[in-house]
């Protein structure tokens, strides 16, 4: 009998040994990855993608539509030349743009004096869609850094 539960320990032992390895042997790409996407400082922190009230495509109306950026670290980042993007193609791309650290911009549908805390894509119809779309983020080499969705948007998913 003892023959037998050393044969499951060692057996067991083995196992637990095979899956250790099995965790650390993950490809390079793939931890890398992970560790890509947790270290990203910049990030779409909220939408507010039905504008209040009527959507009469007033100045005012187009503005209440918007998409907040926030930079999660403590140093400054240069946006210039960042791109956002909803499913429809439609991009804004940030120009001459330095994003303070621990601080959020907020990124208006349409017209308005650029600050340091409020950008305006300058349209006159609204970006968004009510129901489903998604909002892309990608830096200025066309690298992915954060996307939002809501509704049941066209790829499948829900948020």
């Amino acid at each position: 009998m003892s023959k037998s539960i050393t044969a499951r320990r060692l057996t067991a032992a083995t196992l637990t040994v095979g899956a250790l390895t099995a965790v650390l042997a993950v490809p390079a790409t793939a931890a890398d990855h992970d560790h890509r996407a947790q270290r990203s400082s910049v990030e779409i922190s909220d939408v507010q993608y039905d504008s209040p009230g009527r959507d009469d495509r007033s100045n005012r109306s187009l503005n209440r539509e918007w998409v907040e950026i926030t930079n999660n670290s403590r140093r400054s980042i240069n946006l210039d030349g960042w791109t956002l993007r909803d499913e429809d193609g439609h991009r804004y791309t940030f120009d001459h743009y330095r994003l303070d650290g621990r601080s959020t911009v907020r990124v208006h549908t349409g017209r308005g004096r650029d600050t340091d805390t409020d950008l305006y894509q300058d349209r006159r119809n609204y970006v968004w869609d009510n129901h489903s779309d998604t909002a892309t983020l990608r830096n200025d080499n066309g690298r992915f850094i954060d996307e939002t969705s809501w509704g049941h948007h066209r790829h499948g998913g829900r948020h």
